[in-house]
């Protein structure tokens, strides 16, 4: 594997170009979050939560304080920072604006054919978030050889489109990804086709990393975890188990945890860390304190406005089923404005702060990536 961009010369250097945050950090991010989906998912085995409702507690922890709190999370990122916002203020204004409106225009038209969209539109961001991580690690480590990005990007690509094409086929599961019947169904020789080069890629992967590691010593062992850990939890969480269950927990943990940590890291580097007086424990709790709130008020209106599942989490004072036509898009601005957002906010090419982050120093001293 080449690295002629920024060749590694010192022990010292190869170890910090190796992580993201740190090697303590990197583990207990993505190898952490995947060791509790699949320890959950042997608990909800062993009690029988496979083949009955999710409970409640679950969704409170899954959906409620991670995945719905880690969209907020983008809040800090952007719109609790007037540095970024004053960056770029039209993208900032527009995304939610634009996604209240053409909300609005999908729903008129038709409830399934809006519910279908955002689907989609969050299966993409799923999909490039994991790509994402992997774009990182391999600029951390200076990576830039063709072939190599090649692998590496069908093999993540493929660890998540496969379990879903394979889900496409085989529908109705007993899960969905937010209303029943939000897929188009797909043929079952689609997901025959991608079978073999699925596991093709997935073997070229662990052959070429393991030839590096013995061959020439040079590995990648944050991004090996993401790989593995991307495949492992989106195989098992849709294609051998057909659960609501088994797919909140190895879809959700996995992709929440990790955003969380980058946007904290992000947001209090070493130097903001330094000028400021608060504690940590204050800044972590304020941190998770606000995400948290927010993402109660919007379950709060979702569930009295729309889906009326959980009275005894929310009540049931009132009800606005007459107003869904405005109500549902206005809700969904905040999800669909973070998948937006998304697709600029963690470019390394338009984010210099990010990219002297990420790319291998000549002094890591003060980035909160190493």
């Amino acid at each position: 594997m080449s690295s002629s961009a920024s060749p590694v010369t010192s022990r010292g250097t190869l170890q910090k170009s190796l992580w993201l945050f740190s090697p303590a950090v990197d583990l207990c991010t993505f190898l952490g979050s995947a060791l509790i989906a699949l320890s959950l998912l042997w608990v909800g085995h062993s009690r029988g939560w496979l083949s009955s409702e999710t409970p409640e507690w679950l969704w409170i922890t899954s959906i409620l304080m991670i995945d719905v709190a880690h969209v907020y999370a983008t809040g800090f990122r952007v719109y609790f920072d007037k540095t970024e916002l004053r960056r770029r203020p039209w993208l900032y204004a527009l995304a939610p604006l634009l996604s209240f409106v053409i909300g609005i225009a999908l729903y008129s038209e038709s409830p399934l054919w809006f519910w279908r969209t955002l689907a989609y539109l969050a299966v993409f961001h799923f999909i490039r978030q994991q790509y994402g991580w992997v774009a990182l690690y391999r600029a951390r480590a200076a990576e830039s050889d063709r072939i190599g990005k090649w692998i590496d990007s069908l093999t993540i690509y493929l660890a998540t489109i496969y379990p879903l094409v394979y889900w496409h086929a085989h529908l109705p599961r007993k899960f969905w990804w937010f209303l029943e019947d939000d897929f188009v169904e797909l043929p079952v020789l689609v997901a025959d086709m991608f079978q073999p080069v699925y596991w093709g890629i997935m073997l070229l992967y662990c052959c070429r990393s393991g030839y590096l590691a013995m061959r020439f010593r040079r590995c990648s062992p944050g991004k090996d975890v993401v790989v593995v850990t991307t495949a492992v939890c989106w195989y098992v969480g849709i294609i051998s188990f057909n659960s609501d269950y088994a797919f909140t927990v190895t879809n959700v943990i996995i992709h929440g945890i990790p955003y969380l940590v980058l946007v904290y890291w992000y947001r209090w580097n070493k130097k903001e860390i330094a000028r400021s007086s608060r504690h940590p424990i204050r800044r972590i709790g304020a941190f998770f304190g606000i995400i948290w709130l927010l993402a109660y008020v919007e379950e709060l209106l979702w569930d009295n406005g729309v889906w009326h599942e959980r009275p005894w989490l929310f009540g049931s004072v009132w009800s606005l089923d007459g107003w869904s036509g405005l109500l549902v898009p206005l809700l969904a601005v905040p999800q669909i404005t973070h998948y937006i957002l998304d697709g600029f906010i963690w470019r390394r090419s338009s984010n210099e702060r990010l990219a002297g982050f990420v790319n291998p120093p000549n002094d890591t001293a003060s980035s909160p990536l190493t």
